[in-house]
């Protein structure tokens, strides 16, 4: 089922993302409000809730996929009512139901692009990676890209494994002192973010420090930090690899994951394997939707 918990979307790009999911056999079904704006929300708080609703607690539902992210998910992420498992689909804003899906079911989530699909940022790859993520219980590899930013963040060490959680970077920082906001002891973090200027991400990375947040964390997954600029003389890089090198775990950049060109899918809340000198992150969902199953 589709939903916009967030930010309004544009029926066109949803149009495109409908048309890629029914040609992997999939049934797709729109919630009543997908389409609604109330300024920068999609649609009031709770008719966003009400589809929230209705499809975690639809039984013949088995993937919750989100149009897009924005803002609004944390307006209404403590009201949400969880019925069986489901896949929920989608990045960005959509990090708090994602962290707050693991908190309360240990639910795993589909770290990836949301169904208002942009056919010029997301390659044929991109498809095949969110498709692989539904469609197979196999791993799932992201290898660095060689032209992406976050590639120069890099701390060496041996291969380590634990649950991947974590997702937006500002969607982590807000969530601090909430009651979702995880344990990243002997997980691996995963952390990505748009449009946020090298001082911001600063910021950010020195609240969590601050609060607890890197204390026992196993590694951590760079992603996409796009359009993360000031003009100034210190990059996002920079800060990165500042903060994180001074962790003394594993750490990768480079990874395709977040609001870049060529985004690709990986599983939240579920066993991964961070691999800093190969350049790999391997992700698993266990259970698959298969066949001319219904996401909606």
């Amino acid at each position: 089922m589709l939903v916009s918990p967030s930010g309004p979307t544009r029926p066109e790009r949803v149009a495109r993302g409908i048309e890629l999911l029914e040609s992997w056999g999939l049934r797709v079904r729109v919630g009543r409000h997908v389409f609604d704006r109330d300024g920068y929300l999609a649609g009031h708080d709770d008719d966003r809730l009400r589809d929230l609703d209705d499809a975690f607690e639809d039984p013949a539902v088995r993937a919750v996929v989100c149009t897009r992210g924005g803002y609004g998910a944390q307006r209404i992420v403590d009201r949400v009512r969880l019925g069986l498992p489901k896949h929920l689909v989608g990045f960005s804003d959509i990090t708090a139901l994602q962290l707050a899906v693991w908190r309360r079911g240990r639910w795993p989530s589909v770290h990836g692009p949301g169904a208002a699909w942009f056919d010029d940022r997301l390659p044929a790859t991109s498809a095949a990676s969110l498709r692989a993520a539904l469609f197979s219980s196999g791993p799932l590899w992201s290898y660095t890209g060689e032209n992406e930013e976050t590639g120069a963040v890099r701390v060496p060490g041996p291969p380590v494994r634990g649950v991947l959680l974590g997702g937006n970077l500002a969607m982590l920082a807000s969530t601090l002192g909430t009651v979702d906001m995880p344990d990243f002891s002997e997980k691996i973090m995963l952390i990505e973010d748009v449009g946020e200027a090298p001082y911001r991400v600063d910021r950010m990375l020195t609240h969590l420090r601050r609060a607890g947040a890197f204390d026992g964390v196993a590694g951590v997954a760079v992603g996409q930090f796009t359009g993360c600029v000031d003009g100034g003389p210190t990059t996002v890089v920079d800060v990165l690899q500042e903060h994180l090198g001074a962790l003394g775990v594993p750490v990768l950049g480079g990874l395709r994951i977040g609001h870049g060109a060529g985004q690709e899918t990986v599983v939240l809340g579920a066993p991964a394997l961070l691999d800093a000198n190969v350049g790999c992150l391997t992700s698993r969902l266990t259970d698959e939707i298969g066949d001319s199953a219904a996401a909606g």
